[in-house]
């Protein structure tokens, strides 16, 4: 979430135990770029340390410069991470010994012909990935997402933006955004997570992660990947400030098509068209895709659109990017005289602020592009803009001009109606809360900002060293957490802080990270009406 920008129905998840047939890449048909073939890492990805190859040279070079589909979105039955076979990949005779993800990082000059001898840019070339495919029935496998994630990540440090899709080619795309889209538009407003008792489950929960993807592989990687035994609840904010929000979002769009009841994923304020049409995911997006980003661009805000807005866990935890929001009661006005058939008008604004319930969440019409700020559907921006406060009651929060301000009395009063332990929302980073007095900054990646009678009040932040571009040379150097939430009643938060993977690819910013709003007073706020 940017420091201080302005800007159906609670059902159960139902277990699935089908299994995916393994997936074969020997199919794949190559972009017009020639690449040569790659040999997948003999160990998972996602069990390995943090990255520690060169940045690229190669920087963002910004420019200025539709579909059918396929899709089967069944769960898995159990996996074991370690005994997952990677995608079968033809090998040419140049292909070297299998390695780690970690180790796999061709030169940061291997671009540069003029640079590297011949011999060297032959044995580079063995490691280029092949073009990601779809599979042929719409089935993903593990294999298939480690083989993206391991894409991402190489062309992060090797390519220039522009040449993202000579490996991820936009038919992909649309297969893998409508197929993902299906899953979110079908879920509730507010998304209830039965664990169950069994004692190998965990549920891990992950804050704003703004387009920071090597974060995001480690972070993946050090808690484990979503499996049958590990849900991952995702708390928004996939995109914007980070220069890898595309890839960021795709990875985690994929996972839940994978494992649509294992994988959670929820809407953030920055999933909307005003802020990525200004913190720069939108010209991430045309940057990468050229001409055809616009059409990439326009799936991706209908992909927003359906994120759910909240989740209960295991009924004891509630989570949302914002957090709580207000009653919407709706009060008749007199009627109008003279009008065909005397038709009563409505009125949605309460005399005075209440919270809301979690029936009125479900009932919330959450398909906007930019949540509201008035009229009769307030609930979705309270939910994804609101901060907590020390002082009690309910406010509108004025800093923001979006949303509300919600003090311990009323945590406690959400707490105790529904029998819950936690409050998990994100929203803030250290940018945020160096101005929020009263309240502890982000160094550790998460706060506890109340503590009551019937639980806590956490504020989750996974973006370590946020945000990537800054216009003063002091950073904040903040470290990201996760938390892991564990049997029986997954009501005691173990936190998990990391620091930030360095050093990144060198790249360009996407938007203009000096001269960019950075005050929720300088708002406008008739940008945020939903078209």
């Amino acid at each position: 979430m940017c420091p201080t920008e302005k800007p159906p129905s609670l059902t159960e998840i139902p277990e699935s135990s089908s299994s995916l047939s393994p997936l074969s890449l020997s199919t794949q048909n190559p972009s017009p770029v020639s690449l040569s073939t790659w040999n997948p890492p003999s160990v998972c990805p996602f069990s390995q340390s943090p990255p520690s190859a060169s940045p690229s040279t190669n920087p963002s070079l910004p420019s200025d410069s539709n579909p059918s589909f396929s899709f089967c979105a069944q769960s898995p039955s159990p996996i074991s991470l370690s005994a997952q076979n990677p995608p079968s990949v033809p090998l040419s005779a140049q292909n070297p010994s299998p390695t780690s993800l970690s180790t796999q990082n061709p030169p940061s000059n291997f671009l540069s012909s003029s640079s590297v001898s011949p011999a060297a840019q032959n044995k580079s070339l063995s490691s280029v990935p092949m073009p990601i495919s779809w599979p042929a029935h719409g089935e993903l496998t593990q294999g298939w997402i480690e083989n993206l994630a391991f894409t991402f990540e190489w062309s992060s440090r090797n390519l220039s933006p522009h040449e993202l899709p000579s490996l991820l080619p936009v038919s992909v795309f649309d297969s893998l955004v409508l197929g993902a889209s299906k899953l979110l538009h079908g879920e509730p407003n507010c998304v209830k997570i039965e664990v169950g008792d069994a004692e190998n489950c965990r549920v891990v929960v992950v804050g704003d992660v703004h387009g920071q993807l090597h974060d995001v592989l480690y972070l993946l990687r050090d808690a484990g990947p979503p499996s049958n035994e590990r849900y991952f609840v995702f708390n928004g904010d996939y995109v914007d400030r980070g220069a890898w929000g595309l890839e960021t979002f795709l990875l985690l769009l994929a996972w839940k098509v994978f494992l649509p009841h294992r994988v959670i994923l929820l809407r953030g304020n920055h999933e909307s068209k005003y802020c990525t049409s200004v913190y720069g995911f939108e010209q991430e997006v045309m940057t990468k895709y050229g001409n055809q980003g616009k059409h990439v661009y326009r799936k991706c805000l209908g992909c927003f659109e359906g994120l759910p807005l909240a989740s209960v866990i295991a009924n004891s935890v509630y989570t949302a990017h914002g957090g709580l929001f207000r009653e919407m009661t709706i009060t008749p006005l007199k009627k109008h005289k003279g009008r065909k058939r005397n038709k009563r008008l409505f009125s949605s604004e309460p005399k005075s602020l209440a919270l809301g319930s979690l029936e009125e969440l479900a009932k919330a019409r959450r398909t906007v592009l930019n949540p509201p700020w008035e009229g009769p559907n307030l609930i979705p921006g309270d939910v994804l803009w609101s901060d907590p406060s020390n002082t009690p009651g309910l406010s509108p929060n004025t800093e923001r001009g979006i949303g509300l301000l919600w003090g311990p009395d009323c945590t406690e009063q959400f707490l105790k109606k529904y029998k819950l332990k936690l409050i998990v929302r994100s929203h803030e980073g250290p940018d945020a809360r160096e101005k929020r007095h009263g309240f502890s900054g982000m160094d550790k990646g998460y706060t506890i900002d109340h503590e009551v009678e019937s639980g806590k009040l956490i504020t989750l932040f996974s973006a370590p060293d946020y945000p990537q571009f800054q216009a003063t040379d002091e950073r904040y150097n903040n470290m990201g957490a996760y938390i892991v939430l564990e049997p029986p009643d997954f009501a005691s938060p173990v936190f998990h802080s990391f620091e930030a993977v360095k050093p990144r690819p060198k790249v360009n910013a996407y938007y203009d990270y000096v001269e960019v709003v950075d005050s929720d007073e300088d708002l406008n706020l008739r940008s945020l009406k939903d078209d």
